[in-house]
């Protein structure tokens, strides 16, 4: 397998340069993301294209600082319409009548060997005390930076393990070019009120780097 991993900032890509596989950087955000993912799949022509890099934790996920989350999925959180009485309600694409790849909507599925890499990666993790946990990614336009705000996404999404800003669009552009996708997200902090002070950076990195390294291996 030739994978190719794609990340939003140098800082994270400096810490995955040395597992022996192509490693590109997007920028931030998911039209970055698109936009470099499909040059880099048109250019390499990998087997898997998986977006990875640091994220927020969800309350209700039970994750913390260095865990790791395999996505099932991954998902656009914010990509719709607010609507409803008091115009509270969130209505994604399908509610809105539109369409994206093949009939999917804001949820795009995950490469199906993420479930056996979420297996492998839990095997060295839990040496550490840490944890690697399959379940939904979201995909956000804005950093949730309030206790409400991860409320509303947790309640709109159940199940929901972390949240990053490019997963989806990588996803949604490799799957245009025929090529499955998944993302990997590190614990770097909670989701809720901004405390950068108390985020732990270079553990979750460590824990990414500690995984990707498993998982990689033939």
């Amino acid at each position: 397998m030739r994978p190719l991993l794609m990340v939003a900032t140098p800082g994270e890509a400096q810490h995955l340069r040395g597992l022996g596989v192509s490693v590109r950087v997007s920028g931030i955000g998911a039209v970055n993301a698109a936009l470099a993912t499909a040059d880099a799949v048109r250019e390499e022509r990998p087997d898997l294209v998986v977006s990875v890099g640091i994220g927020g934790a969800y309350p209700s996920s039970g994750l913390t600082f260095g865990d790791v989350a395999f996505s099932s999925e991954m998902i656009y959180a914010t990509l719709g319409a607010m609507g409803g009485e008091g115009g509270q309600e969130f209505l994604d694409l399908a509610a809105l009548g539109f369409e994206l790849v093949d009939g999917l909507h804001n949820r795009l599925p995950a490469w199906d060997g993420a479930r056996e890499w979420t297996r492998r990666a839990q095997g060295v993790l839990g040496e550490v005390n840490a944890r690697a946990v399959l379940g939904p990614i979201l995909t956000v336009d804005t950093v949730t930076g309030t206790a409400s705000g991860a409320d509303i996404l947790e309640r709109r999404f159940p199940g929901a393990l972390v949240e990053g800003m490019e997963g989806s669009a990588v996803a949604h552009a490799a799957r245009r070019l025929g090529v499955p996708a998944l993302e990997i997200r590190s614990v770097s902090n909670p989701v809720g009120p901004r405390d950068r002070a108390a985020w732990r950076i270079s553990e979750a990195l460590t824990s990414l780097t500690v995984a990707l390294q498993t998982v990689l291996r033939n």
